[in-house]
């Protein structure tokens, strides 16, 4: 491909972003770093080359293996109720990193995240991206996301990007003193649930539908 087509893929990318972040903002998404955390990273790096013409709508796309990258709008929405009152994510945990979209937009807010992925091929993307992109403060791991990483916790903030029928008491244990989770829960039905640690313990708080691929045990 010569300069001029890359150039004008380049073009292309910029302005398909900017109309994403005018989307959520239109949709309510309102924290000034979210918003530019989304802006800084380049969502058609990470789909399907056949995809890339979709990559700034406002939908989820198949990543193969059953799996897929989450809706924008979604993925800024717990990333949002993550950040909100705070300056920085701290050490993040991201649980289903998938081809590392959302984790290459965590790394935007902080300078340490680290990310579980149970499917090996989609830990081999991501790793990928991550090079592609430069983006070194990304910890990357093959495992069971239902048990956390015990030996990099607590963690400030985590994210879950599957829903369990229950929120798995390892990521509960994993939670920092006043740190926050976001994850969906449930399984015909499913809801976002924002889980904060305070002194006296765990309060939850039950937010908007939503629907995300189940989280399931185990690697592959």
């Amino acid at each position: 491909m010569n300069a001029n087509a890359l150039h004008g893929i380049g073009m292309t990318s910029q302005r398909t972003r900017a109309r994403m972040i005018e989307r959520l903002r239109e949709k309510g998404i309102r924290n000034a770093a979210v918003l530019r955390a989304m802006a800084a990273v380049p969502r058609h790096v990470f789909v399907e080359e056949a995809l890339a013409s979709r990559a700034y709508e406002d939908t989820a796309l198949p990543l193969g293996m059953g799996q897929t990258i989450s809706q924008p709008f979604v993925v800024a929405r717990m990333i949002e109720l993550l950040v909100n009152g705070r300056t920085t994510l701290g050490k993040t945990l991201e649980v289903g990193a998938g081809c590392g979209y959302q984790a290459a937009v965590l790394a935007q807010l902080t300078t340490e995240v680290y990310a579980i992925e149970r499917l090996g091929p989609l830990l081999e993307k991501a790793k990928t991206n991550m090079r592609h992109l430069k983006q070194f403060n990304v910890r990357l791991k093959h495992a069971d996301g239902q048990l956390g990483m015990p030996e990099a916790a607590p963690f400030d903030s985590i994210i879950v990007a599957a829903a369990g029928r229950l929120v798995p008491p390892a990521l509960l244990a994993q939670l920092a003193a006043g740190g926050r989770m976001v994850l969906p829960v449930g399984t015909a039905e499913q809801y976002l649930s924002l889980i904060e640690r305070t002194a006296e313990g765990f309060v939850e708080t039950r937010l908007d539908p939503v629907r995300f691929v189940p989280l399931l045990a185990g690697t592959q």
